[in-house]
């Protein structure tokens, strides 16, 4: 590994089509009692605001999807099928509610793997990933190649979202 360095706001400051092809690659680092747990991003998908009918935020402004709607770097933790943690990261500007979901890291293929890998709970949600003790989100300096993919687990969604390639997925390191 490189020098790590800890990605700041004007990385998530941007569209989440931008955010999210450039999060495989990427380090997720967590501070517990035992130390510091890293996995390497291997996959992410973009959710795209009340216009993309797979986004949370589709129906728009709600209790659980205030988080949303916060500054980009905005850590959006929520439980799925009361089972799993997702990991999801706030992009664009506040107010237009994108994020990008940490679907998989190297050594845990799938969301609920990761959070329980990274010992990642609802207590993060709402966290700022730029300036969180906690949990942030590092740059080593690797270098990758990524692939577009529909999004998978969104069967709710209208077809044409279903089939956006808004899945990112580490193909190979430089």
């Amino acid at each position: 590994m490189g020098e790590l360095l800890r990605l700041t706001r004007d990385f998530f400051a941007r569209d989440v089509l931008e955010v999210a092809p450039d999060l495989p690659g990427k380090l997720i680092a967590h501070r517990t009692q035992n130390g510091i747990l890293r996995l390497r991003i291997s996959e992410a998908e973009a959710y795209r605001g009340e216009q993309d009918t797979a986004c949370h935020a589709h129906r728009g402004r709600t209790r659980r999807t205030e988080v949303l709607y916060g500054p980009p770097g905005t850590l959006y933790v929520y439980l799925c099928y009361g089972i799993h943690w997702m990991l999801n990261v706030v992009t664009g500007r506040e107010g237009q509610p994108q994020a990008a979901l940490v679907r998989a890291c190297l050594t845990a293929e799938g969301p609920g793997k990761l959070t329980k890998a990274l010992q990642i709970t609802g207590t993060l949600n709402g966290q700022d990933a730029v300036s969180s003790p906690e949990l942030w989100l590092e740059d080593d300096g690797l270098r990758c190649r990524v692939a577009g993919a529909p999004r998978v687990g969104i069967g709710y969604a209208s077809p044409e979202d279903r089939q956006r390639p808004w899945r990112f997925i580490l193909e190979s390191t430089d």
